[in-house]
């Protein structure tokens, strides 16, 4: 009668050592090779946005840049014989933004991990570096920008910001940030805003929850269908003349922001300074960059290179940033 064959106790294991018979995955697979796929998996990096969308200044010769403001004058009828004496004195004042410290991000090549290495490790880290320098101008630009919102005008007599409140727990709510849209629309046109330039800067959930609220109710035909494929996920340009934009770099319900950091002298907020922002919505007059030196990557060489056998990879950027004209800043805010 059959039976059942044996077990064989000595397998010939090529990729084990010394034929270690354990069936474990890493003893069975030790020396085996790992085959490179070809394909560096990057990180999600968030795209620099908010550049064209302030205003944009040079800083050459000085620690800062100053900026004047003046307010508006009234008119009114002459009485026959009465002397002309002049107004009430037009009243004016001054913002004035700092330049941070020197911003840096920095990796070392050695010479041999690049030999070994199965990709072009120099080409990604200076990517990531200059994404990374985006990725902290977008933020503080938007900060500025949201504390604007809150902030009084330097002249006395003239409107600060405005915040626009769409309901407790409506951030993500398509019908209420179109209303949200329409009330910034009207404050924007009351301050004599110019259509051109009025800027809305959502999260992508947002966004999206936007277009697809397109084929309903909420948005017709001539504000959301005709302008663009929402296939594509780039359905909605505008809403009310206003440009949208998303970004994943706004300060969006932040808890707590946490403590000032060294080296940055303007004031980007901090603690629950944002605990209910969800939404910028401006004009590029609400704030503005100052720049030193322009983000840029620069790369060792020479006798650092001989010394260290390898490079050191450095990107700078000296910027700084300030709200400017505080009436045309507006943000959303998820309370009632």
């Amino acid at each position: 009668m059959a039976g059942t064959p044996p077990d064989i106790y000595e397998l010939s294991r090529p990729n084990a050592i010394n034929g270690n018979q354990s069936n474990a995955y890493a003893d069975k697979y030790a020396t085996a090779l790992k085959l490179f796929s070809g394909e560096v998996f990057t990180a999600f990096n968030n795209a620099c946005i908010s550049k064209g969308l302030v205003r944009n200044y040079s800083l050459r010769g000085g620690k800062s840049k100053q900026f004047l403001f003046t307010g508006k004058l009234a008119a009114g009828y002459h009485t026959p014989g009465k002397p002309i004496l002049g107004d009430a004195a037009l009243k004016a004042n001054e913002k004035t933004i700092l330049m941070d410290d020197l911003l840096i991000s920095s990796q070392f090549v050695y010479d041999l991990d690049e030999v070994l290495a199965q990709y072009s490790t120099r080409s990604e880290i200076s990517k990531q570096i200059g994404e990374a320098m985006a990725k902290h101008y977008d933020e503080r630009v938007f900060r500025v920008l949201d504390q604007a919102s809150a902030e009084a005008s330097v002249v006395t007599g003239e409107p600060g910001g405005f915040q626009v409140n769409i309901g407790a727990g409506n951030e993500f709510d398509a019908q209420a940030l179109v209303d949200g849209f329409f009330e910034a629309a009207a404050v924007l046109d009351e301050r004599s805003a110019p259509q051109d330039g009025r800027v809305c800067v959502l999260t992508p959930r947002q966004y999206y929850s936007l277009i697809s609220s397109v084929d309903t109710n909420i948005l017709n035909r001539e504000i959301g269908n005709t302008q663009g494929d929402m296939n594509s996920g780039k359905g909605l340009y505008s809403i009310a003349g206003i440009r949208i934009y998303k970004s994943n770099n706004l300060p969006f319900l932040v808890a707590d922001m946490g403590s000032a950091v060294t080296g940055e002298n303007n004031d980007y907020g901090t603690g629950t300074d944002f605990a209910n922002s969800c939404g910028l919505i401006f004009h590029r007059e609400a704030a503005g960059t100052v720049e030193a030196i322009a983000p840029s990557i620069e790369t060792t060489s020479g006798d650092f290179h001989v010394q260290y056998q390898g490079d050191l990879i450095v990107g700078k950027l000296a910027m700084g940033v300030g709200s400017l004209r505080t009436s045309v800043a507006g943000a959303f805010r998820n309370v009632a």
